[in-house]
């Protein structure tokens, strides 16, 4: 814009000064210097033009690139973490970047794009929603961030390589939500792309070096830190902000001289409950722990031939996986057409999935990342034949169940551990018919990898299988509630992950499911927690 108010600015004092110029030829003689101003500075301007363009040309071929990727297999493209979180980060802090840059061109599109109905733009919160995912897989399945900014899962690349920029956007966001530790080696990555790369990025070196230092500072590394900072001042020595925190990297420094002088030695943590349970969940989610051989000798295959004369028919292909609690796989029990009619439905409605609060409400919570639907059985009659499906195959009524539940699992989406049946009954809708006797879980979709569903007190892990239910008892016969079904929904690391819920409550089953008086199996109690991570033979 200043090659053009440069350019104006001249045409118009060259028009005020010509009144009387052909009057005499040595009058015009000055015109050929403020002719060669002018081609100067339309040089100058045409030149910023080029160099303009050619960022946007170069930005355009890069974004087609990857739409082409992705429209040739949508699902595997969208179901790949990494393809996902650049996706939402084109489309909020490089195409501001670009709006910034080159504002007549970005000002043409945000105005053509923003007319049109179908066109979304993702916010700062997805973006940041994209970071935590990629972080959570990180740490979930132990991949190397190394290996994730080259575009690999597993050793397998899925995607195209991530550059500096957006590491240093994954690094910045994390250090935003004060994920220190992560968002140091998301910087660490993105300095040895910016070497590698001659790119024209909206921060500098000298940016990547600044966070480092003072990340090595907040993780209680003033020693480090002061190093990195060494390296920041021999391009920028005179660097405010990076010379104000040195006090603060000689003061860490010195305070751990004087506790390793005075022996002092920090105190020993004990592993929470929580901690403990979530070692054994990510194991699992892994596929690191199998059933124990005791459990597993026992198990068996049949055909499912009782609780109702369809069966005898067409019988269901029935899966122990669990003795005690029983956990069972029912085999080919939804079909395609019926998933996909179930998964249109779904769709328009969906909504982020809630927990419940402590004070009995519902909120959103970052432990549970999903969307979610309810579809009535008067509905369709697809989801009311599912229906008459689940009370077939496990012999319960339908009569106080709850509405089938559609789930689509996000970027890097999962469920923390839980129970299905509540601790204390109220007076809500969804529990108004009792607690939860049962669940049926619907698997709807393949997932190429992880998005298990996991039992943290049993060492069991269930991988999805398309077209399969599986089934486990919440309550004892007693209506008391069986902890060892403590289950959760491991992250998606590749893939995108459907599944529906039907919850079968209390009321209803007096006469099919008798009550008696036990409360807590003995050994159940004992073996609660004693789960622990162990090497897949």
């Amino acid at each position: 814009m200043h090659y053009k108010r440069h350019i104006v600015l001249t045409l118009y004092w060259w028009a005020w000064t010509c009144a009387e110029l052909f009057t005499a030829i040595s009058d015009l003689e000055p015109l050929l210097e403020t002719q060669k101003l002018i081609i100067d500075d339309l040089n100058d301007y045409v030149q910023n033009e080029e160099k303009r363009l050619g960022i946007l040309k170069k930005q355009i071929n890069a974004y087609r690139r990857e739409h082409e990727m992705a429209m040739a297999d949508i699902d595997n493209y969208l179901g790949n973490p990494i393809n996902a979180f650049t996706l939402i980060k084109r489309l909020t802090t490089d195409f501001e970047f670009i709006q910034n840059r080159i504002k007549l061109s970005t000002e043409y599109v945000g105005n053509k794009t923003s007319n049109s109905r179908d066109v979304r733009y993702p916010t700062e919160e997805d973006l940041t929603g994209a970071a935590q995912a990629l972080t959570r897989l990180q740490k979930t399945y132990k991949l190397d961030i190394g290996e994730l900014a080259k575009g690999r899962l597993n050793g397998i690349i899925y995607s195209t390589p991530l550059t500096a920029s957006d590491c240093y956007e994954l690094g910045r966001i994390l250090y935003n939500i004060k994920d220190y530790k992560n968002s140091l080696r998301w910087m660490e990555e993105s300095l040895l792309k910016y070497k590698e790369e001659n790119e024209d990025y909206n921060f500098t070196e000298v940016d990547i070096l600044e966070y480092i230092s003072y990340l090595y500072y907040l993780l209680g590394d003033g020693q480090t830190a002061l190093e990195w900072a060494t390296k920041l001042f021999i391009i920028d020595p005179k660097h405010q902000r990076a010379l104000s925190n040195i006090p603060y990297y000689l003061m860490n420094i010195a305070e751990k001289k004087e506790k390793l002088q005075n022996n002092n030695t920090e105190p020993i943590v004990k592993e929470t409950f929580l901690q403990k349970e979530k070692k054994v969940y990510e194991a699992l989610c892994r596929g690191e722990m199998d059933v124990p051989s005791q459990i597993s000798r026992k198990l068996t295959c049949s055909f499912l031939t009782k609780n109702h004369p369809f069966l005898k028919l067409a019988p269901i292909k029935m899966e122990q996986i669990y003795i005690a609690p029983d956990v069972f796989l029912y085999h080919e029990v939804m079909s395609d057409e019926e998933i996909e009619h179930i998964k249109d439905m779904a769709r328009p409605r969906f909504k982020r999935a809630t927990v419940r609060s402590k004070t009995g409400g519902v909120m959103t919570s970052d432990y549970r990342i999903s969307k979610s639907a309810w579809l009535k059985d008067e509905e369709s009659d697809v989801v009311s034949r599912v229906s008459r499906r689940v009370a077939d195959f496990t012999g319960l009524t339908m009569d106080t169940a709850e509405e089938l539940q559609v789930v689509n699992y996000g970027i890097g989406g999962h469920y923390d551990a839980h129970y299905d049946f509540t601790l204390k009954i109220d007076s809500s809708h969804e529990f108004a018919n009792g607690n939860r006797i049962a669940t049926v879980l619907f698997y709807m979709s393949e997932v190429a990898q992880g998005g298990a569903t996991v039992f943290t007190e049993l060492g069991l892990s269930v991988f999805p299988v398309k077209r399969s239910a599986l089934v486990w008892w919440n309550l004892y016969p007693s209506g008391e509630g069986d902890l060892s079904t403590r289950h959760a929904a491991c992250p998606v690391l590749r893939g995108s992950k459907w599944v529906s819920n039907k919850w079968i409550h209390v009321v209803g089953q007096e006469l099919i499911a008798p009550c008696n008086l036990e409360y807590q199996r003995e050994e159940v109690m004992r073996k609660l927690i004693k789960a622990k991570p162990r090497a897949k033979e």
